[in-house]
């Protein structure tokens, strides 16, 4: 499985961006897809989660602000940013969990700077 991320870039506090991830190779339906991020120092953290019927989860500081989507038909998994702020600058991951096998995969990472 390969996860080919994009998408990121500088962005002024209160702005937008939108990020997607295209995931190719043995790829079942019942893969969990998600985005991580890690910032400088900080330890990789879950941001949302959203399994193959839609159902999605997100960590509490991005909840109303962060939209997670998926098209299944094109085995992408998106995230929508909003309202974002500088303590949202990081290295953004996307994931896809093998439920099957509870393998993880990740993609190559995309910066986001939010700037004050």
């Amino acid at each position: 499985v390969q996860l080919q991320a994009s998408g990121g870039g500088l962005v002024q506090a209160g702005g937008s961006l939108s990020l997607s991830c295209a995931a190719s190779g043995r790829i079942s339906s019942s893969d969990v897809m998600g985005w991580y991020r890690q910032a400088p120092g900080l330890e990789r953290e879950l941001l949302a989660r959203i399994d193959s019927g839609g159902s999605t989860n997100y960590v509490d500081s991005v909840k109303g602000r962060f939209t997670i989507s998926r098209d299944n038909a094109e085995n992408t998994v998106y995230l929508q940013m909003n309202n974002l702020k500088p303590e949202d600058t990081a290295v953004y991951y996307c994931n896809l969990l093998d439920v099957r096998n509870w393998v993880n995969y990740w993609g190559q990472g995309t910066l986001v700077t939010v700037s004050s």
